[in-house]
């Protein structure tokens, strides 16, 4: 199941292709940043957003199953959490970001909202 998180949904697999660094990001209750990296390796899919204001200027790491709509024309992309679900996710970690540990951490935050909507 957290191996899922890690890839996009079926129905946004098109948009594997679209480079979606500056895409703003929209959380259910509103907007919560831009998208500062992109990975769309098959299976180890994600998107980091720099929170600007809103969080201090912290960055983010999101698992791409979070997605849950792009809008191209608009460089958008919608996230399935608020904004209080996202600020307490694990702390992101510029070192660690990118290790099978951290994404387990991260993995199991996000895993833990599926079935809940």
């Amino acid at each position: 199941m957290l191996e899922n998180l890690w890839q996009y949904r079926p129905e946004l697999q098109l948009h594997e292709s679209i480079d979606l660094v500056g895409f703003e990001v929209d959380a259910t209750d509103g907007k919560i940043g831009t998208v500062d990296e992109a990975n769309n390796a098959v299976g180890e899919s994600y998107v980091v957003v720099h929170t600007g204001p809103w969080i201090f200027g912290k960055r983010v790491l999101i698992p791409a199953g979070a997605v849950e709509h792009i809008d191209e024309a608009a460089r958008k992309i919608h996230i399935g959490r608020t904004k209080e679900e996202i600020k307490k996710a694990p702390e992101f970690d510029e070192k660690t970001y990118r290790d099978t540990r951290y994404h387990d951490e991260v993995g199991g935050y996000y895993a833990s909202f599926l079935g809940s909507r």
